[in-house]
């Protein structure tokens, strides 16, 4: 980001940066945000909220990008259906053994071809290779693992990748919200920011007692603050 990217905006940065928050942190529409900006007194438009997301929303997330503990080297990988204008894509998600993810695409086939653009994103992504990849039994990830990955362990089970395929739940849940992804262009964009910032202000409760888990909400969001008033 510029040294002042804000330069040029009528509303402040604290209202961009929350308007930025509620709609890739929750289940929200724009309009929804703009109803809940409305009752605090911030009058603006769903339209302005989303201009607001499309530009910033990627920089917040390519900063907390940046400041996210290192990747594991055990990678789950899975892919679901896409339904866009009535035409079937699938969204290769892959995570870590922490479950933080790696990176998603959105793609119009699941073949060896694709499988081989995916497991490339992911190298370019963490410019390094993992120990050990953990898939369905899909045979585009065997024959994509053969050209891409050829020295790196591969397993492939139904049964070993609920964490892959769990973490497509959220996005599930945004696509209906959102009524369907209106283009895989929109889908890739929304995913690609709305999987780096959603997980950010969920620290895995389950493993924390209470008191850990307040400090540690509290350390994500003094990050928060940090990269967006920067």
């Amino acid at each position: 980001m510029s040294a002042n990217p804000y330069r040029g905006y009528r509303f402040p940065k604290q209202i961009i940066s929350q308007c930025v928050w509620l709609y890739f942190n929750f289940a929200l529409s724009l309009r929804d945000v703009e109803l809940m900006m409305a009752f605090r007194g911030v009058s603006l438009t769903y339209e302005t909220i989303r201009n607001w997301c499309d530009k910033f929303g990627p920089s917040y997330a390519a900063q907390l990008k940046r400041k996210r503990p290192k990747l594991g080297d055990q990678w789950f990988l899975d892919e679901v259906f896409l339904k866009i204008n009535g035409v079937q894509h699938y969204l290769w998600r892959a995570v870590d053994q922490h479950g933080a993810v790696i990176d998603i695409l959105v793609q119009p086939k699941r073949d060896r071809f694709a499988a081989i653009r995916f497991f490339r994103k992911l190298l370019r992504t963490t410019k390094r290779k993992p120990r050990v990849i953990i898939t369905d039994k899909l045979r585009s990830y065997g024959a994509a693992k053969k050209v891409v990955l050829p020295r790196v362990t591969h397993r492939q089970s139904r049964y070993l990748n609920n964490r892959a395929e769990n973490s497509h739940q959220p996005s599930r849940l945004r696509e209906r919200r959102m009524r369907r992804f209106k283009t895989p262009e929109q889908a890739q964009r929304f995913l690609e920011v709305h999987d780096l910032i959603a997980p950010h202000f969920r620290p895995k409760q389950h493993r924390l007692s209470a008191v850990h888990y307040r400090a540690e909400r509290e350390k994500r969001f003094q990050v928060w603050d940090k990269i967006t008033t920067a």
